[in-house]
């Protein structure tokens, strides 16, 4: 079987069963048994069998080769060997005892290569899926344009409003203030003073008594008795 097939389909059974952190590592520059090592963790030893019989019956029915299976007993630590790849199934506490990633962990393959395109769960994730409208965090949602600050309205009319006149001082109370005469006035003056002077008449210019004639007084004298 195709190596790239054989990874495959162990972890996709190791997937099925819930298998915790699994991890791939190619093996071709450090042994000629085997190409490749996968190690994943079981919480039980009932969960460590259950995933050592997926990947024994997932190779089979592929027709694949199952070698040996060791350590079904105790369950601590399984290993399923399958020619071109061994599989490591352990315990959390023996994984991190025996650190099995520092021997042969130096070339790490990544899952999403060790899958293949045409097995169902690539084709469920290559495919884009549709989104329902009904929910507004899935509708498509108008770019958000800047907003610009706007300046108080107070301080924009005070910047154009024109600068006020200082107000005219008020002239103290009680004491005489000159003014000055308007063009007007000095106009109306400078003309009565180029006008010639009027001719007086001679009964307009006669003493005021003569205008009226004077009172005689008679005083009436009694006769003196005979």
């Amino acid at each position: 079987m195709d190596i790239k097939k054989l990874q495959t389909l162990v972890v996709d059974a190791l997937e099925d069963v819930k298998g915790q952190d699994i991890v791939l590592f190619d093996t071709t520059h450090l042994t000629s048994l085997f190409d490749r090592i996968a190690v994943v963790s079981g919480t039980s030893n009932r969960q460590t069998k259950a995933l050592a019989a997926s990947v024994r019956d997932k190779v089979k029915a592929a027709g694949g080769d199952v070698v040996g299976l060791e350590g079904e007993d105790t369950g601590e630590w399984v290993l399923v060997d399958l020619g071109d790849m061994i599989v490591h199934i352990m315990q959390p506490a023996i994984r991190q005892y025996y650190r099995l990633e520092e021997i042969w962990g130096e070339k790490p393959v990544k899952l999403g290569a060790a899958k293949r395109k045409s097995t169902p769960e690539a084709l469920e994730a290559a495919e884009p899926k549709i989104k329902s409208k009904h929910l507004a965090a899935n509708q498509d949602q108008p770019e958000a344009k800047p907003v610009r600050e706007r300046k108080p309205a107070a301080k924009k009319a005070a910047a154009e409003a024109p600068a006020k006149k200082p107000a005219a001082k008020k002239a103290p109370v009680g004491k005489t203030v000159k003014v000055a005469p308007s063009k007007s006035e000095t106009a109306a003056v400078e003309a009565l003073k180029a006008k010639p002077p009027k001719r007086v008449s001679a009964k307009a210019a006669a003493p005021a008594a003569d205008a009226a004639p004077a009172k005689k007084v008679i005083r009436r004298v009694k006769k003196a008795a005979e």
